[in-house]
Order: structure tokens, then C-alpha cells, then sequence
């Protein structure tokens, strides 16, 4: 079978000027078989929605340290649903409360990750995410 690799988009979205995470999240998803886009620092809402589309991806991860987690993923679901990608998984991680975390998951995020979770429990979520989504779109 002759399946494309998973496409994730990795962002930083808002004022959050740290992106050492972002960077060490998308090398081990790199090195996990799958492509890679960083966006950068100081993304909107509406510029990452619009990277994911313009990319193809499966996935959507930020990485959050800002504490802007209420307003940032709600909007980032927003635009997704706008758009008609409601498809694509969104999650992502950073400094997270728990009840934040099960909030969001509520609204439609995926599974949130806190500081220190090994980088492969991240790519084997994502993995067995995409991979159950494309089995159920080939039915």
C-alpha cells in the first residue's frame, strides 16, 4: 500500500515567544515518519487555519506557554469548522490546567499534552488518530 505520510502542522500561535518545544515536538514527529510544517512564531488563528489548508494536513498541534489556551484553541475550532476541516485533529500541549485540558476536549480538541510527556507517546497518539480516521473515510 502506498499510503502519504501523516502531514502535521506545528504552531505557536499569539504572543507566545518561546519555541523550543514546538521545535523538539516536530524533529521527533520528523523522525516518527512524518511531514512537518512549522509555522513560526506569532501566528493567528486564521493564519494557521489557512497553513493547514494550503498544506493538506491530518493534524494540527500548537504548543501553548501563554496561558491564552480558553481563547486560542475555541478560535482555532472556529476557523477549522469554517473552513470544513472539522476532519483534522487539533491538539497540542504547553502549560495546560487539567480542567482546561478536559474543557477543550469537550469543545472538540484532542488530546492535550503537558511538559515532559515522551515525545513518542505524542506521535503514537497522533498515528493512531489519523490512521483510524482514514480507515473509517475508506468505508
Amino acid at each position: 500500500m502506498n499510503e502519504r505520510p501523516i502531514r502535521v502542522l506545528i504552531a505557536k500561535v499569539g504572543l507566545d515567544g518561546h519555541d523550543r518545544g514546538a521545535k523538539v515536538i516536530a524533529a521527533a514527529l520528523k523522525d516518527a515518519g512524518m511531514e512537518v510544517i512549522y509555522t513560526g512564531l506569532r501566528q493567528t488563528p486564521d493564519m494557521v487555519v489557512m497553513a493547514a489548508l494550503q498544506e493538506d494536513v491530518d493534524a494540527i498541534g500548537v504548543s501553548i506557554l501563554s496561558g491564552a489556551h480558553n481563547t486560542v484553541f475555541p478560535a482555532l475550532i472556529q476557523k477549522l469548522k469554517e473552513k470544513g476541516l472539522g476532519h483534522i485533529l487539533l491538539t497540542g500541549g504547553g502549560i495546560i490546567p487539567e480542567d482546561d485540558m478536559q474543557a477543550l476536549q469537550q469543545m472538540g480538541v484532542g488530546k492535550l499534552f503537558s511538559p515532559g510527556t515522551p515525545t513518542a507517546d505524542i506521535a503514537n497518539y497522533i498515528k493512531d488518530y489519523v490512521y483510524q480516521m482514514r480507515k473509517q473515510n475508506e468505508s
